[in-house]
């Protein structure tokens, strides 16, 4: 994947559903130079809307360092840890977007 747009775009298709089963939650990305998309997990079921509503927590981000993440060249644990990730509101629920992706 090259933008967050293709990300997000591709991510309903994506996602194991068997990973995100028992998994509710709604987590808001801001990335900073491509947009806002909310990605709405539903025990297995996941749904992207482009500047959606606010979710449980917000993740915002460069594009830059999100697709590093995204394609597995940056630790989000160390992007956040060195500021270049930040999360709002439920960091329980962030901690659980690891498995998704």
């Amino acid at each position: 994947m090259d933008n967050p747009r293709e990300f997000f775009e591709s991510l309903e298709s994506r996602v194991d559903p068997a990973k995100a089963a028992g998994m509710n939650a709604s987590y808001r990305f801001e990335i900073d130079g491509s947009g806002n998309w909310t990605v709405n997990v539903d025990d297995g079921k996941v749904s992207v809307t482009e500047d959606g509503d606010a979710g449980d927590c917000t993740i915002a981000t460069s594009s830059e360092t999100f697709m590093k993440i995204a394609n597995g060249e940056q630790n989000p644990t160390a992007a956040y840890m060195s500021g270049k990730l930040k999360v709002k509101g439920d960091m329980g629920q962030a901690m659980k977007l690891q498995k998704l992706f």
